[in-house]
Formats: structure tokens, sequence, C-alpha cells
């Protein structure tokens, strides 16, 4: 490592640069999969204002989730001129590793930027985005530019449906 990087980086630990860019920053869907905490969740999703978020809770045993996930990643590539990003969150145990759900995303959805709890409480993550939320699997979330919640999609939709709520969400 260079000694200007050495310098750059024991400046930025210092002013906690570092901390907030590897914690808050946008994850890429090559990466692990990452457990977040609340905190982490809000500086994703604070990050996104401006932009429509498809939020997606799932679960690497859950069926249906892995239905709806391919018309999900196809209804942000469609609407990307409108600034409409997909953002996964596995709701699995995690007291498991995440490699069991990073294999399962890279085999079946490469492209699924996907996070996961790191509590074993369901809610202790959601209720950031629904209080109320009552762990039904999948549900999603359709959150417009200002960071609310547009729409709650409880269960597999189709590829139309998904579509119209965020086409709601961009009117």
């Amino acid at each position: 490592m260079g000694a200007h990087l050495i310098r750059y980086l024991a400046t930025a630990v210092l002013s906690g640069t570092v901390a907030l860019f590897c914690v808050a920053g946008l994850a890429s869907a090559s990466e692990p999969v990452r457990q977040i905490s609340p905190d982490d969740f809000e500086a994703i999703l604070s990050e996104q204002q401006g932009n429509i978020v498809i939020l997606n809770l799932w679960a690497t045993w859950c069926a249906p989730c892995l239905v709806e996930i391919p018309d999900l990643l196809k209804v942000e590539a469609d609407l990307k001129d409108h600034d409409v990003t997909l953002i996964g969150v596995s709701v699995d145990e995690p007291v498991f590793s995440t490699d069991h759900i990073t294999r399962m995303r890279d085999k079946r959805f490469p492209d699924f930027l996907t996070y996961a709890r790191d509590n074993r409480d369901t809610d202790y993550l959601v209720t950031v985005v629904d209080p109320a939320w009552n762990e039904v699997v999948p549900t999603t979330y359709i959150i417009d530019r200002a960071g609310a919640v547009h729409t709650r999609i409880q269960g597999k939709k189709s590829l139309e449906e998904f579509k119209a709520a965020v086409l709601a969400a961009i009117e």
C-alpha cells in the first residue's frame, strides 16, 4: 500500500469517513451478502432518497420469494430510466453464516442486491420501514422519492402488478 493511501485511510478513519462509507454505502450485487443493523438500513435507504426503491423481504427457504425475485429484477431493469432501485433483505436466521444466502443469490439471481438482518428478532430490522409488519414473506415495499412507503405488497404477485405499483409511485 502506498504511503499516500495509508495517510488518507488513517485520516479518514480518524474522521469516521471510512466507517460511514463501509456501513452505509450501497453494496454491489456481486459482493457477498452483508448483515446490517437498523442504523445501517436507515443509512442505506436514506442514500436512496430521490429514487424509487423496491424493497423486497425474502428468505432462501421461501418458494414464492424465489419465484418473484426475477420479476422484481425485470421491473428494476425496465424502469431504470426512472431511477428505480431494487434492494433485497433476507430474513433468514442470522445465526447461520450469510454464505448460504450469498450462494443462493449468486446461483439464481446474481444481479440481486441483497442484505441480511443481523439480529434474531425479525421485526428489529423491518421496523425501519414498517412497524406493523406481520412477518409475511415475501413482502415488497415501494418506497417513494421522499423515502416514505408508498405501497406494501404481501405474497407473490405478477410482474404486471409489481410494475403497476412502481409506476404509481413514479407518477
